[in-house]
């Protein structure tokens, strides 16, 4: 499904100032894996996944998307991909205070073009079901745990029936017991639905929820 040939990242910090992110990599993710990359703060496992996302364009190499090169498509193309293909876990919520949760999880909608407003929120509300939810889609989320809010990312970020789903860091927030009921979470959808995931962690001990793992560090995959 997604495939990186000598991909790299620079940063031109400054003038005559560069950090290598990311050291030429050839990584290859197929159709159905949950991938878990592993590393320190640093080690360049977020470059990698915002590559993975074509929201970073590499210094050298390509990204492909079943077959497609993301750098040569045009940005509406490449956000209607991202739109349709992939759904968005990050380390913090980033929840719309002033929308209530089942709001918050129809947003996506806004974007696409596909069926009615009444057909978003019904698939939000099964959603929110699924992540446990069903008796909160009318509160806010100043009223949610930490737990709960990433739940409702978790079902936001499925709304649009993606093929594809990154996270990054999204236990980072959370008590050691509510990461371990977000990654049960993350498995049962894996299970259920076959959607490929790739997730970025610190958390070596979270490996074992994946199919695969890679681990990160100094810019480069050493395992």
């Amino acid at each position: 499904m997604i495939k990186l040939e000598n991909a790299s990242k620079v940063y031109q910090v400054s003038q005559d100032y560069t950090v290598q992110a990311l050291y030429p990599v050839d990584l290859e993710i197929s159709p159905g894996e949950f991938l878990v990359i592993t590393g320190r703060s640093g080690s360049g496992k977020t470059t990698l996944l915002n590559l993975i996302a074509g929201l970073t364009r590499p210094t050298t190499g390509r990204v492909l998307m079943e077959g497609v090169d993301l750098w040569s498509i045009s940005d509406l193309q490449q956000s209607a991909l991202r739109n349709r293909k992939i759904g968005f876990i990050f380390q913090f919520p980033s929840l719309l205070p002033s929308l209530n949760t089942l709001e918050n999880v129809a947003l996506p909608s806004i974007f696409t073009h596909n069926g009615t407003r009444s057909t978003a929120y019904e698939r939000a509300a099964g959603l929110l079901d699924t992540v446990g939810l069903r008796e909160k889609q009318f509160v806010y989320p100043r009223q949610l745990s930490a737990g709960q809010q990433q739940r409702v990312v978790v079902a936001r970020a499925l709304l649009n029936h993606p093929q594809l789903l990154l996270a990054d860091e999204p236990t980072s927030d959370l008590d050691e017991q509510t990461e371990i009921e977000i990654m049960k979470l993350f498995r049962e959808i894996h299970r259920e639905t076959g959607i490929t995931i790739v997730m970025v962690t610190h958390a070596s001990q979270l490996v074992s929820y994946g199919t695969r793992s890679i681990k990160m560090a100094g810019g480069k995959i050493v395992l």
